[in-house]
Formats: structure tokens, sequence, C-alpha cells
């Protein structure tokens, strides 16, 4: 009686958070493709590249070939060391759209995103700045489609999710529970919701006015930030502009990541400084560190321990216990799947739920663990402490 009264509670739990974490991705503003508006005002894309060699090329052409009628893009090479600057100037060669800026070294007291940005904008001409990452890559109607979205909303701060690309195992193994942690921690229906204090926005791609990027403060306000995004999008909620979230994946792609080193040392990073930030999220991802564990290592031995109890002389509720274990499987592995064809993986993926909960368990001890002990993190070649 104990183990089933056990099984049934956790049977129950299990279902309720299965259906909760899996319902807070509500991206109710999609971005389609559209024409192109007519006197549009200019539109700074602004980019910034530091050892990018992989990624430049695809992600500026993709820029370049914006049908928005008006536009210029900025790439600001941040001191890179490999092929990036090359790259960049066979490019800039081939057209008078591309203007390509050598950034100056990293003063003291700034994290090297934001003063990447802050010399991009400081020689754009638009009355719009747009600023993508260089592991992203824009459709053709993307500029327009966003802009006329920003407009439609009365956004001033105009964000979206892109499109994952996934091409790795360990990519397609985490990206889907990284994504879903993502949506439970900012929901995006309270961070369009102008009355809340909720805020983020997606680096990849931040569409934002002029006029209101400098009354913020722009990229100096938020200067010593690694996670310059969000801090910026807060700044601009909490002074009263609006802020809107929305779907992106059918005008814009992108490539975190391409091996399991370089997603460890990107999600490590950014959940470290998310954890660093807010310290009542510290205690909070210790724990949620610690229950991935727990459902990694026990959600598979569920069902087993109810089979050996029922082989070992049990009746009814040793069989009970084995369906109610069964039952959460498979409404987990639905949902998994679900996440996963979201993200154009094959649902086959949803099987590694366990592995992926204990890597992203990992990820999220380490961080905190970089949090309490004060070794802060390394990104880019420039180390950032707390």
């Amino acid at each position: 009686m104990p183990y089933f009264i056990t099984s049934t509670i956790l049977f129950v739990a299990g279902l309720a958070i299965i259906y909760w974490l899996h319902n807070q991705y509500h991206l109710d503003i999609i971005v389609e493709p559209v024409e192109s508006p007519t006197n549009a005002p200019m539109i700074s894309i602004c980019i910034p590249a530091r050892n990018e060699e992989k990624n430049i090329r695809a992600c500026v052409e993709a820029a370049l070939s914006q049908t928005h009628p008006n536009f210029e893009v900025i790439v600001l090479d941040d001191r890179s060391t490999d092929s990036t600057p090359k790259i960049l100037r066979d490019i800039a060669a081939q057209t008078d759209k591309l203007k390509v800026i050598l950034g100056s070294r990293l003063p003291s007291g700034w994290a090297g995103k934001p003063h990447a940005l802050f010399q991009a904008a400081a020689c754009a001409r638009g009355e719009w700045l747009c600023f993508v990452d260089s592991d992203t890559f824009l459709a053709p109607e993307t500029l327009s489609a966003c802009y006329v979205k920003a407009v439609e909303t009365g956004a001033d701060l105009f964000t979206i999710m892109t499109r994952q690309i996934t091409g790795t195992f360990w990519e397609k193994v985490v990206m889907p529970l990284v994504m879903t942690a993502l949506s439970v921690g900012f929901s995006p229906r309270k961070v369009n919701d102008p009355t809340t204090r909720d805020a983020i926005a997606n680096g990849q791609f931040i569409l934002i006015k002029r006029s209101v990027y400098d009354a913020v403060g722009g990229h100096e306000r938020v200067k010593d930030q690694i996670v310059e995004d969000k801090a910026i999008s807060e700044q601009v909620k909490w002074s009263g502009y609006r802020l809107i979230l929305a779907d992106g994946v059918k005008v814009a792609s992108t490539r975190m990541y391409t091996s399991f080193p370089s997603m460890w040392e990107g999600w490590t990073k950014n959940i470290y400084l998310g954890l660093r930030s807010h310290p009542a999220l510290l205690a909070l991802g210790v724990f949620g560190g610690f229950l991935s564990v727990a459902a990694a290592l026990f959600l598979p031995i569920w069902p087993l321990l109810g089979l050996l109890l029922y082989i070992r002389g049990g009746g009814w509720m040793e069989i009970l216990i084995v369906l109610e274990a069964l039952i959460v499987w498979g409404v987990l592995i639905c949902a998994r799947a679900e996440a996963a064809r979201q993200l154009e993986i094959s649902r086959w993926y949803a099987l590694t739920t366990p592995l992926g909960a204990g890597v992203f368990a990992a990820m999220m001890l380490a961080s905190a663990w970089k949090v309490l002990s004060g070794r802060g993190v390394t990104w880019r070649g420039r180390r950032y402490n707390p």
C-alpha cells in the first residue's frame, strides 16, 4: 500500500507538472513574410562579429539581400583573430550597402557585446536600429515583415524568436529542453503585457526605434551586462515604452552552437548570468538542477520497480503502479515529441529526454556553482566575474 500511494501521488504530480511545463509557450504575435512597405524609414542592421568565420558570410549576405527599400548594414569587427576581417573585406568590395568598422579595445567596465553594438549604433543613420547576431540568418522579407508588425503592434522594441537550427546529436538532445525552460522562465504573454515588469529580448534579432534607444541610454546604459538583450529590454519596458516578443520562425533562423563544448560554454554562461542577476532564481536553479537529476534517474526506474514488486508476489496495486508509470512516460514522450517537432527535430529524440534532462541539470548546477564560488565565466576569450 505505501508503494501504491507514493506512486499515485507521483502520477498526479507528474501529469500536472508535464502539462504546466508544456503550456507556457504562447507566442500569439506571428511574423509573416509581407511585401515591402512604401515610404519606409531607413533601418540600420548592426551585426557584432568576433571570430565568426564560420557564420559571418552567410549572415551578412542574408542581411544585404533584404527587400526592404531603405536599409544599411553595419558590421563591427570586434578585434577578430581568425579570417572574419578578410571575409568582410571581400563582401564590402562588392557593395556600398555594407560598412565594416574595426572595433576599439575593450574599455574597463564594459562587456564585449554591448561595446561592439554601442560602436555600431554610433555609426548608424537609421530611424530604426536592427541588432542581429552573426549566427542568425534573415530571409529576404525579414526586415520589412518585422517593421510592419512592429508598427502594427505599436512596438518601440520588437524582438522575435528565430527558428533554431540543430545539426549534432547533442543539440537535438538538449536544445528542446532548454527552449521549454526558457518559455517557463519568461512567458511571452507576460512579456507583451505592458502592466507587468517581465521583460526579455532575443539578441539574435532586436528592432528598436533609434529615439527610444537613445532615450534609455542605449548599450552604454547596460555596458557591463553580458546578457545585454535582456538588460536593454528591461530598460525599454521599465521606462514605459512598448516591448513586443513575437514568433519569427518563418523569417529568421539561428545556429547557436555546433558542438557539445560550445553548447556547454554558451548555456552555462547564460544560465550563470541569469542566476547571478536574480538571487531568488539561484535557489530555484539549484532545486531545478537536482529535480532534473532525480527525474532523469527515477523516470526510467519507476515502471521497473512496479514490475519487480509484481514479480515478487504483488497483485493489482503493483500492476497499477506499472500502468501509472507508463502513462506518465507516454504523456511525457508525447509532449517532448511535439517540442522536438516544433524545432524540426525527429520525434524519436523524445526518447532521449532522461539524457537531455541530465545534461541540462548539469548545466544548471555548474552555473550555480560558478555563482556561489565566484569563479565567473569565460566567453569569446574574455573572462567575466561576479
